[in-house]
């Protein structure tokens, strides 16, 4: 078994709001701090509303125990008089939106895009992470937006709002247990993962329910009342749990999907 330290997320709270970043639709945005560090700030009131953080903060943690390279994330305090100066209507609405607990990922300054072209990622490397993938669901880290920077010479993760998709649907959550991921065939690293097999087995020592479990209960309450069928949270968290447990006991159900769409592609 490989051995990690895992930590719950630090609490700050934004003093400033720096500048919107328009991907998408979700309008995250460059913000301050009470630390005085700058954060990529991602909205619990913006477009898929807090289950997009609680994918992103479990997303990023599983992707931080596995050894990917992940920016901190924080859990950010929004006062209800933040922005109350901001001119933008949309911003404004988005921010009196999202008072309460938001996430931040530490501002990586002078990071570029991760560009398959000109970058190759190695096979190690490629092969877990197209495996995280696969196992989370992740639909976002494609050729045509990787998610991936490189910072300090080395590949970074960000953006794990998009995975776990599961939970959208959350009534029949359990019929996704067993699935393949189709989507696995936009992965931008998919044709470099030469090794899937030795990654489903490194996965698989570092991965375990407690593990899992540790990194699920860190997701605040907060982002857990709303979107699911009335349920308390203790059940919610289960569910989760039992989600990602059940995927990775039946891994080879995905590792031979992204075999398959690999195939296809060499």
């Amino acid at each position: 078994m490989v051995e990690f330290n895992l930590s719950a997320p630090r609490e700050v709270k934004v003093t400033r709001y720096v500048t919107p970043l328009r991907e998408g639709g979700s309008l995250p945005a460059i913000a301050e701090a009470d630390d005085g560090f700058l954060y990529v700030l991602k909205f619990r009131g913006a477009g898929q509303g807090a289950k997009a953080l609680v994918a992103e903060l479990i997303g990023g943690e599983l992707a931080r125990l596995a050894g990917f390279k992940m920016p901190e994330m924080v859990l950010a305090q929004l006062d209800e008089a933040f922005g109350r100066t901001e001119p933008d209507e949309e911003i404004q609405d988005l921010l009196k939106a999202s008072v309460g607990l938001n996430l931040g990922l530490h501002y990586l300054g002078g990071s570029i895009t991760y560009d398959p072209v000109s970058r190759k990622a190695d096979a190690e490397t490629a092969s877990r992470l197209v495996w995280f993938d696969a196992w989370i669901m992740n639909v976002d880290r494609t050729f045509k937006n990787t998610n991936l920077l490189y910072w300090n010479r080395e590949p970074w993760l960000i953006d794990h709002g998009a995975a776990l998709y599961f939970h959208h649907n959350w009534t029949n959550w359990n019929d996704y247990t067993l699935r393949p991921f189709n989507a696995i065939k936009d992965h931008v690293l998919l044709p470099l993962a030469t090794d899937l097999e030795a990654a489903d087995h490194y996965m698989k020592q570092i991965f375990s329910r407690e593990r899992i479990t540790e990194i699920v209960n860190m997701v605040p309450a907060a982002w857990l009342q709303e979107g699911y069928d009335e349920q308390t949270e203790a059940e919610v968290r289960r569910i989760y749990i039992d989600f990602l447990t059940g995927r990775l006991e039946h891994s080879s159900i995905f590792v031979k999907e992204a075999q398959h769409a690999r195939s296809l592609l060499v």
